[in-house]
């Protein structure tokens, strides 16, 4: 589906202040659970969410200088938030100026709405801005739907990797993109300015 329908065109996407991080904090760990909730062990769960997502972790990320947190909104709901930062792939995967896709997601609702392109190419800026020349994710290998995704935006498999989900060792495959896409036709995405950025 493209991003040309009406619930992209209510799209805006910003950059997040220290403000955002009890929003953000909830947004992700619910997405998260929502997404990987099923397939794993229910404490395992619990201690990932806990070390990854809440007040201080958030605002830590949302104040850090080598990390970018974009936050997507339609009609003033976030539906989606996307974390590049600075950070060197994996051992093995060889890549120049890296910049880490940390992060992902779009809420179920908005799926198929466009809302993930308008995101990725928002992602893409922000890591040009920090003079990426590649960017680089790491994906679990039990999620076909955002493989298929970050396949379709470019991206190809060149490793894997560990994550750790609470005490549970799964393995990621580690994915690649050039900052500036092939298809160079792409209109760039408006990042609304929050006043001090």
């Amino acid at each position: 589906m493209t991003d040309n329908g009406p619930a992209a065109d209510s799209l805006a996407i910003r950059r997040g202040v220290a403000a955002d991080a009890p929003q953000l904090a909830a947004f992700a760990a619910r997405t998260f659970a929502e997404t990987f909730g099923a397939d794993n062990n229910p404490d395992d769960l619990r201690l990932h969410l806990k070390s990854s997502f809440g007040l201080d972790q958030q605002t830590r990320e949302l104040l850090d200088p080598n990390e970018i947190t974009l936050l997507a909104y339609r009609d003033e709901v976030l539906v989606g938030f996307a974390q590049v930062r600075r950070n060197a792939p994996p051992p093995g995967v060889v890549l120049e100026r890296p910049i880490e896709l940390h992060r992902f997601y779009v809420d179920r609702p908005a799926h198929g709405k466009g809302v993930a392109q308008r995101l990725m190419r928002a992602a893409r800026q922000a890591a040009a801005g920090f003079e990426g020349r590649q960017l680089w994710l790491g994906v679990w290998e039990k999620n076909p739907r955002a493989i298929a995704f970050y396949q379709k935006v470019g991206f190809v498999i060149a490793g894997s990797t560990i994550f750790i989900v609470g005490s549970d060792p799964q393995t990621d495959r580690v994915m690649v993109a050039n900052v500036v896409p092939a298809a160079l036709s792409e209109e760039p995405v408006e990042i609304e300015s929050i006043e001090g950025l």
